[in-house]
């Protein structure tokens, strides 16, 4: 059984090849793709099979799918261009004869109001119409969204506009692992929808874990979603990007981005990586 994970080359890729690997996978049996594979030199050197893979390019996923069973579709970065992007991927693992894709989506990506949700939403009826078996891993938001801001929390405190919504972010790893298991796994996981996200707290409680950790007392501001955009295009964000964010905390105040998590505990054999630990780790990076 032969393995592909696309984007190999971000975080999330690289973090699901480890796992794989950690889980047993033969090196020879995983196929990481991405479009800088000098970069994944290392892998290489440990059995894994490095290929080329852009999803603007529909050659080379091809040529990247050929032999492979199972594949990770690991959700592109580019806002905007991912329906295309990840139709491109779909149509090519039809072509190679792949006989499984895990998605990675987001929370209720069905029926999410979410901006960020349309392009998955669309990708999830790509796959439900490529007959394909898929499995839908649909993750709620990163801990890292959060933790990759200590400095600045630390300098100007937090500010939002999620009211007291909760989300059920977890560690962009927990994710990984979650969907190696899936996609690792020889049977049991086609047609399932995976909720995944960790336990879940609200901006008060991010507030708190800031505190805790830096010894340093931080609070939350909420604002109106208008008004949290506009901070973020003042603080250097693209406009576009801005709204995408301000709209995310529209989204947790609105409860789009809380599940129970029992979908993640359960692929994880183990709980999440909690709010402290996390932002514990990110202070002594």
């Amino acid at each position: 059984m032969t393995i592909a994970v696309t984007g190999a080359t971000g975080h999330f890729g690289r973090h699901a090849v480890e796992a794989l690997l950690r889980s047993g996978v033969p090196a020879n049996q995983i196929v990481a793709t991405g479009r800088r594979t000098e970069v994944l030199n290392d892998l290489a050197d440990r059995g894994v099979l490095v290929r080329r893979a852009d999803y603007d390019d529909e050659a080379s996923l091809r040529e990247a799918f050929t032999g492979v069973d199972r594949l990770l579709l690991v959700s592109g970065s580019e806002v905007g261009q991912r329906e295309r992007q990840h139709t491109n991927a779909i149509a090519a693992a039809k072509a190679a004869g792949v006989r499984f894709i895990a998605y990675t989506s987001i929370t209720r990506a069905d029926t999410s109001r979410l901006l960020l949700a349309a392009e998955h939403r669309a990708t999830e009826q790509a796959l439900a119409a490529s007959g394909i078996p898929v499995a839908l891993l649909r993750n709620s938001w990163y801990l890292e969204n959060y933790t990759g801001q200590l400095p600045t929390y630390t300098q100007h405190g937090i500010a939002g506009a999620a009211r007291d919504g909760k989300v059920s972010a977890a560690a962009r790893a927990d994710y990984a692992q979650a969907a190696a298991a899936v996609v690792g796994a020889e049977d049991g996981h086609a047609g399932a929808v995976y909720e995944l996200g960790g336990a879940p707290f609200g901006m008060t409680e991010l507030a708190e874990a800031v505190s805790t950790v830096t010894g340093q007392q931080v609070r939350y501001t909420d604002l109106p979603v208008e008004q949290y955009q506009a901070v973020l295009v003042a603080a250097g964000l693209p406009a576009a990007v801005a709204q995408v964010y301000a709209d995310g905390d529209r989204g947790i105040a609105d409860g789009e981005l809380l599940v129970d998590g029992a979908d993640l505990e359960k692929l994880l054999g183990r709980t999440a990586t909690s709010l402290l630990d996390a932002f514990t780790q990110a202070s002594r990076s």
